[in-house]
């Protein structure tokens, strides 16, 4: 008897919305969790392709055996490499190249392109091979079967590198490339006692025995894990994306959470009077109990079932706009989604039913005659620590998700407060019958009104937070590789053909950056002590003092480097990269010595830059005024922007001046093109469904919302009301509801992206003011649909 009437109620009475909101919660969270799975994996597999590994150990010695056992025993697949810089020799002349030593078995991922004579394509190389960048055949007027000597090797040419999946940013690491095998490696003679070598070793295995190699070891002195979480502007994309996708999870069960909690508040009211009618009977609380639990067990496993299969058909609606974006072969997401959605159910379920019910339980008989008004109770507040400690768990180390959500505890109360004092304010004003009649109503029952105000105003300004990070995102990576970015960069020009060089530049119409002398040299006493006990650290501040770094001098400061302190001055003067001085603790009017060749030289520091090293623009350390370096021998740079189609141009280029190093990064731009495109794309469309869900989700709110008032409409009818005045009534209220929560949900919005965007993806936030517009007409049209769907029922004749 008690399932067929939990099953009655469920269909025919007020379980109902619960269910529904229940569904829709868990439908909601298996599609953006399976689908966020899955975007998450392919752009995971992205980033382990462009390092040709799904893990990278890299030394300036031998890979320690250690590594090696810990490596064989924990069953991963491994490929030793060895890179170093030395000259390559033909017979008419010599090239500086960077050699990669590989096993037959590289890369263990991502795709190796070798275009042999034959014009087939290889993908490994063998012993007795080598394989060299296409321009390097002009540079060296040779052609493929030619013997070329790297080093004291003499090897006959393979063919030509046509792609290969380790690519560098830095202008100024890039040589030629050249691959061998590494059977080939001490026959170069190239390495000697003092060479500067790079050992790696790439690992590919499950991720759990990845992690588990890189606890296991104590990193020394020059060895660092290189992962796709530590790949320079490729690693921070899918970091930021990585963070998105958690985030719109998060919003989308913030928004059904709300829905949830109001639709299990109408329904333990709703109950009151049959609880109490069921205590007049004889029923016992212990029956009572069963009959209440089999209801929301029964709800719970029909919303469950029913969200998931939901779901698995939401997520393949959002992978067809994918179809061209995303892999044939898709990674899989197993049962994580659904066990995510049922679990999240639960525990926002918990709460959102626990605590109504269990104060219904304390409903009096007596109340069947007569209304009873009680004291506020706090029975089962205790559920309330069941989803605050999973989210501890959670989201304990991640600072995004807890900026977002004390932000949003916060913004929750204000934007109540601030839409009921909007329409307070509107009623200050003459308006029709109508409408006066509304505003009344809002202001006799300030408690409700401001739950629905903050439920809807709130829930609009996380649809907005979704949609704006994810604008703003998209903004900051198209500056990534932006359509003017040059793609080639010219380096070692002597300072009597720069001119010239940049003049056959300007004849060929290409555009190209200003002409920058570099300089290398080190940075050794800030303030007159020793930089040496600042080497210790990891950021970039070390980074420059481990190594010899390019100078440039100039007249004024490069436009696309930002001043963040201090003023350039004309002589004397040094401007210091942001995180450099940071790290080095280096401040406006610190003494800075530098040695070049054994030739010392101070400066004093006038200004510090903020530097994006991932701009493809010529970017630098130090800058210094022209009086301090300028006197100093200097080879100069340039940058510049060609065509794919136009490699005639390169290779005239290297032919009119053979000591000029072309290091070509279009092939780099188009696989990072390539990524940003599967991105983009992905988190559009996630951001779409959240943006959905969360419309259905005030939709759900809206109408339950209006089945409140059906007994307060019938009211009015009885007392006379027409029915064009309650639907003008109702049409007034909330669409004055509407305007208000749209407006201060911008408000709101526009202060979570904005401390988002700043401190959390550490990017320069900006003012959306088509957002002003679109959100409250967006209000306006869910309160429209809401309205239209249920109108003719509330307004159905009287019986």
């Amino acid at each position: 008897m008690i399932l067929r009437w939990s099953w009655c109620e469920i269909w025919q009475g007020q379980l109902w919305p619960v269910m529904a909101a229940l569904t829709l919660i868990v439908a909601c969270v298996v599609a953006l969790s399976a689908l966020a799975i899955r975007v998450e994996k392919v752009m995971t597999d992205q980033g382990r392709s462009m390092m040709a590994a799904d893990l990278v150990f890299s030394s300036a010695n031998p890979i320690p055996e250690l590594i090696l056992q810990q490596a064989h025993d924990q069953n991963l697949v491994l490929s030793s490499q060895v890179r170093f810089q030395t000259m390559a020799f033909s017979d008419s002349g010599m090239q500086l190249v960077s050699v990669k030593s590989v096993e037959s078995n590289y890369p263990l991922r991502g795709e190796l392109l070798l275009n042999g004579a034959d014009n087939q394509i290889h993908s490994q190389v063998q012993p007795g091979e080598v394989w060299i960048a296409d321009r390097l055949l002009s540079l060296l007027e040779l052609n493929i079967g030619d013997v070329i000597a790297i080093g004291d090797a003499e090897l006959p040419i393979s063919g030509v590198i046509e792609s290969e999946p380790e690519l560098a940013f830095n202008p100024f690491r890039t040589m030629p490339s050249v691959f061998i095998h590494q059977a080939d490696l001490d026959k170069t003679g190239a390495i000697q006692l003092g060479s500067r070598v790079q050992y790696r070793s790439l690992f590919k295995g499950s991720d759990s025995a990845i992690s588990l190699l890189q606890s296991d070891y104590e990193l020394q002195a020059g060895e660092r894990w290189i992962s796709e979480e530590t790949q320079g502007r490729t690693a921070d994309l899918m970091q930021k994306a990585k963070q998105y996708l958690s985030l719109t999870i998060l919003m989308v069960i913030l928004m059904a959470a709300v829905t949830l909690v109001l639709t299990c508040q109408h329904y333990a009211t709703s109950l009151a009077n049959t609880v109490a009618m069921l205590k007049s009977m004889g029923a016992s609380k212990q029956w009572l109990k069963r009959w209440l639990l089999s209801q929301v067990g029964l709800m719970f496993f029909t919303g469950v079932v029913a969200g998931s299969l939901i779901g698995l058909g939401l997520e393949l609606l959002l992978r067809i706009p994918l179809t061209g974006i995303l892999p044939e072969d898709l990674p899989s997401y197993g049962w994580q989604p659904f066990a995510f959605g049922s679990v999240v159910a639960l525990l926002i379920g918990l709460p959102a039913l626990g605590i109504p019910l269990l104060r219904l339980l304390d409903t009096p008989a007596i109340a069947v005659l007569q209304s009873q008004i009680t004291a506020s109770s706090k029975k089962g507040l205790w559920l309330i620590a069941v989803p605050v400690v999973a989210f501890l768990f959670m989201y304990g180390n991640n600072s995004l998700v807890w900026m977002v959500s004390v932000g949003l505890v916060v913004l929750f109360v204000l934007l109540a407060g601030i839409s009921y004092g909007l329409v307070h304010l509107f009623g200050r004003f003459k308006w029709g019958a109508a409408m006066t009649l509304a505003l009344s109503r809002i202001k006799r029952s300030p408690k409700n009104s401001m739950m629905q105000l903050a439920a809807l105003s709130g829930s609009l300004m996380l649809v907005a937070v979704i949609w704006l990070v994810r604008t703003d995102l998209l903004g900051d990576w198209q500056q990534t590789l932006p359509p003017d970015a040059p793609n080639v960069f010219a380096m070692n020009i002597a300072p009597y053909e720069q001119q010239e060089y940049l003049q056959a530049l300007d004849n060929e119409k290409l555009d190209r950056s200003d002409g920058y002398p570099i300089i290398r040299g080190r940075l050794t006493e800030i303030n007159g002590e020793s930089t040496k006990e600042k080497m210790k650290g990891e950021g970039q501040g070390s980074d420059a003092l481990r190594r010899e770094i390019n100078f440039t001098w100039r007249n004024e400061l490069p436009v696309h480097n930002q001043v963040t302190a201090g003023t350039w001055t004309k002589e004397n003067g040094v401007s210091v990269e942001q995180d450099v001085a940071n790290d080095l603790d280096i401040k406006i009017g610190d003494t800075l010595s530098f040695s070049v060749n054994s030739q010392l030289f101070s400066a004093e520091v006038n200004s510090i830059r903020v530097v994006d090293w991932q701009s493809m623009k010529p970017n630098f350390y130090f800058i210094f005024t022209p009086d301090v370096i300028a006197d100093l021998p200097a080879t100069w740079l340039v940058s510049f922007k060609v065509d794919d189609n136009e490699n005639t141009l390169l290779n005239q280029l290297a032919r009119d001046y053979p000591t000029v190093s072309l290091l070509d990064f279009r092939t780099m731009g188009g696989k990072i093109q390539a990524m940003l495109a599967q991105i983009t794309w992905s988190l559009s469309v996630l951001a779409g469904l959240g943006v959905v869900s969360g419309v259905l989700l005030i939709f759900t709110l809206l109408r339950l919302s209006l089945y409140q008032r059906q007994r307060e409409i019938t009211l009015y009818r009885t007392l006379g009301a027409s029915r064009q005045r309650i639907s003008q009534t109702l049409w007034s209220e909330y669409g004055v509801m509407a305007l208000a929560a749209g407006f201060v949900a911008v408000m709101g919005a526009e202060a979570i992206v904005f401390s988002l965007v700043k401190w959390g993806f550490k990017l320069e936030p900006t003012l959306h003011i088509g957002m002003w517009i679109v959100l409250p007409l967006l209000a306006m049209m869910i309160v429209f649909m809401s309205l239209v769907s249920v109108i003719k029922q509330l307004l159905k004749p009287l019986k």
